[in-house]
């Protein structure tokens, strides 16, 4: 199968590793890249190889073209939307260079204004050769050593027409508010099969479908998000858990900001989820990440990972109400191999969390 993953985990890989990474896929584009990105800031260390391959790419008459969130909300977080993340895109984009054509992208509503949430590339996306790069990482020093992460880049041209769609109305457009529209699809990839889908367009379809992909298991359901806030999947997860018929169930959520949740769950219309939440989180493992500030540790536990049966639910979207109205991208890959690994990923994390001090 033409795919390929990458996991991170805090302290156990160099920033520079994942920057050598992405400058190699940067530099294999020959007509192509479109990037789609909430959060670009990288240091001396690993800004280099990225941004020397963005320049030579658009150098040689390659179309460079990035889209970034237009501003970091600050107070809310995490239920407003507000992913935490420093200022400094904007600034960051602009130095790459003027052959890097760059837009920002405002957040729908301006009373209250989501994100464009997404970390994709689309490499020379309308070429037999195309290719995307997405899943849960964002574009920063932090991202690629402190968090839990995964990175998947996939082959397929028909896979990339899908992500050509959303990053050309986000361009066209300059705002979220009516992206990711029926652009949604299943496909076969090297004989997998994948289902592809981008909100806030399809967000609530998004929400249903990972709730009943949940609701569906019948052997193993594991987890790896930093949020589950989102009413319909923790219902799914109360349903299951209360069946009683998995052979495995288990997985890793960020404890730091989820108990942030909980207390603006406290006074307000969603008290009844916090039971529910409760008795699931009883069952999973939890990161106690460093609570944020614009300059603490940025330690997330940051997957947005669901594997039910054979299965694997991947992208930049949270388990949460907030992403079905952010601009986000999620795939549903059916592979056995593929979720057996990130069964073993996830339980990693769980041995290593679980009981932490």
């Amino acid at each position: 199968m033409p795919l390929a993953v990458t996991f991170l985990e805090q302290d156990k890989q160099a920033p520079a590793q994942i920057a050598g990474q992405l400058a190699e896929f940067l530099n294999a584009a020959k007509t192509s890249l479109h990037i789609a990105i909430y959060d670009f800031r990288l240091s001396d260390v690993t800004a280099g190889a990225v941004v020397n391959a963005l320049r030579s790419r658009a150098a040689a008459g390659v179309d460079v073209r990035i889209v970034y969130d237009a501003g970091k909300l600050q107070v809310g977080f995490p239920e407003s939307g507000a992913d935490p993340a420093p200022p400094g895109t904007a600034d960051f984009v602009q130095r790459i260079g003027d052959k890097v054509q760059s837009k920002r992208i405002t957040g729908g509503d301006p009373q209250m204004p989501k994100l464009m949430h997404h970390k994709y590339i689309v490499r020379d996306g309308k070429t037999p050769t195309a290719a995307v790069w997405t899943g849960s990482t964002n574009f920063t020093d932090d991202s690629w050593s402190l968090q839990e992460n995964n990175i998947v880049r996939i082959d397929s041209p028909e896979l990339c027409a899908y992500y050509e769609t959303d990053f050309s109305e986000l361009w066209d457009k300059g705002d979220i508010a009516t992206t990711g529209a029926h652009d949604v699809g299943t496909l076969s990839v090297g004989g997998t099969q994948i289902k592809v889908a981008f909100s806030p367009g399809e967000g609530r379809s998004i929400d249903l479908d990972v709730a009943h992909l949940i609701r569906s298991a019948r052997n193993r359901l594991k987890m790896g998000s930093m949020l589950i806030t989102s009413g319909g999947i923790l219902g799914a997860l109360s349903d299951v858990l209360q069946k009683g018929h998995l052979a495995e169930f288990g997985g890793v959520y960020d404890e730091t900001q989820m108990a942030s949740v909980v207390e603006q769950w406290k006074t307000g219309p969603s008290a009844w989820k916090i039971p529910v939440f409760q008795d699931v989180a009883a069952k999973l493992a939890g990161k106690r990440s460093t609570p944020y500030t614009p300059t603490s540790k940025h330690d997330f536990m940051h997957n947005k990972v669901v594997v039910a049966d054979d299965a694997v639910v991947t992208g930049s979207y949270n388990l949460s109400h907030s992403a079905t109205e952010n601009a986000e991208n999620i795939l549903v890959i059916h592979d056995r191999e593929l979720a057996d690994r990130y069964v073993a990923y996830i339980d990693g994390l769980v041995k290593r969390y679980k009981g932490q001090e």
